[in-house]
């Protein structure tokens, strides 16, 4: 699952954000983890999750329950580079602490398929949600024919060469601000507004372990439930010879999920970045 901001929510302002604070810091924590070991980022009851492992990293810390707020909340099986969390304390609960010694605390704390990367001072009444301007995906694709052994646990395996001309082509049609109702989780739109501005579409090549990766990166101010895989799932269709590049125009006009691609597993995504 990608972010699932509601453009229509009256967004409060970092300086009502911060007279509402009931503490006296707000830290932020750029964290990366493995998806395929999580049941998602969100907490759910008996489940293991991102969430649920640093807030529970955080009670036994400071000695108290610690809520955070996350930059954008990912399905099971989708991983994070740069997960941005974010999360308030008291002078008094640093101690002799530094910042630095927080995120080794973390790292010890937390499940071993979860990094702290960096905790940071931000200022009183920070959102790691609601200050982001834009967030960054990356969704990788093997497109040999040989069986993917080093990369099928972060790329969708594809055993055909694809067009990716006509992927970029195809892609052309999402850039802007539309509405992206076609492209998300039909459930999850429901009394909901679903437009969204995205800023990129770019294709690129890496080898990983000697296998040439065909990366997809897509970067807009917020994303719909699933709306990243379904993007990439349809660019594929189009990349297979499936459909041709003005389907994706067709698709979008659409406004119905059922008019697009497939969505694509979990495994090729990554969260990369977001910017503040």
């Amino acid at each position: 699952m990608q972010s699932n901001e509601n453009q229509s929510i009256q967004r409060p302002s970092l300086e009502q954000r911060a007279a509402e604070c009931e503490r006296e810091l707000t830290l932020s924590a750029t964290v990366a983890y493995k998806g395929s070991t999580f049941c998602g980022f969100a907490k759910q009851p008996g489940q293991l999750t991102v969430q649920g492992e640093i807030e529970q990293a955080l009670a036994l810390l400071f000695r108290r329950d610690v809520p955070i707020v996350c930059s954008g909340r990912t399905d099971a099986g989708v991983h994070a580079l740069a997960q941005v969390v974010s999360f308030d304390i008291d002078e008094c609960e640093l101690r002799d602490r530094t910042l630095s010694s927080v995120a080794r605390s973390l790292n010890a704390l937390t499940h071993d398929d979860i990094a702290v990367v960096a905790v940071e001072r931000r200022p009183l009444g920070f959102s790691a949600r609601f200050d982001a301007q834009w967030r960054e995906y990356r969704y990788r694709i093997c497109a040999q024919s040989k069986p993917s052994v080093f990369t099928r646990d972060v790329a969708w395996h594809i055993s055909q060469p694809l067009d990716v001309e006509a992927m970029e082509e195809a892609s052309k049609h999402l850039i802007g601000e539309h509405d992206f109702k076609s492209f998300c989780m039909a459930a999850s739109a429901i009394d909901k507004p679903t437009c969204r501005n995205v800023h990129e579409i770019s294709f690129s090549h890496e080898e990983m372990m000697g296998e040439e990766i065909l990366v997809i990166k897509v970067v807009g101010n917020a994303f719909l439930h699933s709306m990243v895989r379904t993007i990439v799932g349809t660019l594929v269709a189009v990349g297979r010879g499936q459909r041709d590049p003005h389907w994706v125009k067709e698709v979008l006009e659409a406004k119905n999920r059922s008019a697009a691609g497939e969505n694509a597993p979990a495994c090729g995504l990554t969260f990369w970045h977001v910017e503040y």
